[in-house]
């Protein structure tokens, strides 16, 4: 019997390239092996399905929707899967990305909080003498009251910040994660409902690191930089290790 709610590592014979061949294995669900596990996993019994389509999602926090027909069920059920694939299982995997305005819009972000976080991000430039970095501030570099205010603000709104990055709001929330090497072939994979996901992404402590950024339990806070110097740089992001989920 699986255990549906935490479905271990698993070995795929064969790697997986994309979000795309991900829905095609849910297509071809009768004969592919790893399509039934998944099935299974979501609580299917597989001798009652009738028809499985699977279509990819863009610009939401699924992937790949799964729709699935049950025999003598009018209704069909609809499964929404993150899906994120890994090279390095020690590498970081972006979750969410936007401009501070945006997430103060979302999450109602207080002025001073906002000030702060476009201070750290770059949109504002840093406001004290010899910062480390010309373009931006540091979490450290802000005053010791400036450092608790923020970490306050962010313990205070934790859970609706690891929902909101990591499942999402609206039609197309995430509701199952599959994290799948993506190698050519022995490669792993693992399905977690995002409920598991949310409690070990977002399970420990609000601080402040080494580097001068934020983590949130498991997920960390950063400027995006790069980008070749373009403003894009300045946006806010949160970024996860996926492959975590192999030995949870």
């Amino acid at each position: 019997m699986i255990n549906k709610q935490n479905l271990g590592s698993q070995t795929a014979k064969n790697g997986f390239k994309n979000e795309r061949e991900i829905a095609e294995k849910f297509n071809d669900w009768v004969a592919d092996t790893e399509a039934r596990l998944w099935l299974e996993a979501m609580d299917y019994n597989l001798e009652k399905i009738e028809e499985v389509k699977a279509i990819i999602i863009s610009g939401h926090k699924a992937d790949v929707q799964v729709q699935v027909s049950i025999k003598l069920k009018e209704a069909i059920d609809l499964e929404n899967l993150q899906v994120k694939l890994v090279r390095n299982l020690k590498g970081f995997n972006q979750i969410d990305k936007r401009w501070a305005n945006q997430y103060a819009k979302l999450w109602n972000i207080p002025n001073n909080i906002l000030e702060l976080i476009k201070l750290y991000a770059g949109e504002l430039l840093p406001t004290i003498e010899n910062p480390r970095d010309k373009r931006r501030m540091f979490i450290d570099e802000f005053s010791e009251s400036e450092q608790k205010e923020l970490v306050s603000w962010l313990k205070a709104n934790k859970f609706m910040i690891v929902s909101d990055i990591i499942k999402g709001r609206g039609e197309f929330v995430a509701e199952w994660m599959l994290v799948a090497q993506k190698i050519e072939e022995n490669s792993r994979w693992t399905l977690k409902p995002i409920n598991f996901c949310l409690n070990h992404f977002g399970n420990g402590e609000v601080v402040i690191t080494k580097q001068g950024n934020i983590k949130i339990g498991h997920i960390t806070m950063q400027r995006k930089g790069g980008d070749g110097g373009r403003k894009t740089a300045q946006m806010l992001q949160f970024k996860i290790n996926p492959a975590e989920l192999f030995d949870v």
